[in-house]
């Protein structure tokens, strides 16, 4: 019973980790489209 609930908590762990870092990666897009954005209007 130990090692499912165990099992159970490492998967959800690594469910969450996996979509943290998809939620950085597409941070860093939107932040990097907006400095370009920014880049262009000051042109």
């Amino acid at each position: 019973m130990i090692r499912k609930f165990a099992i159970v908590l490492a998967a959800g762990a690594l469910a969450m980790g996996a979509s943290a870092c998809n939620t950085v990666k597409g941070l860093g897009k939107d932040i990097q489209s907006v400095g370009e954005a920014g880049d262009r209007a000051t042109r």
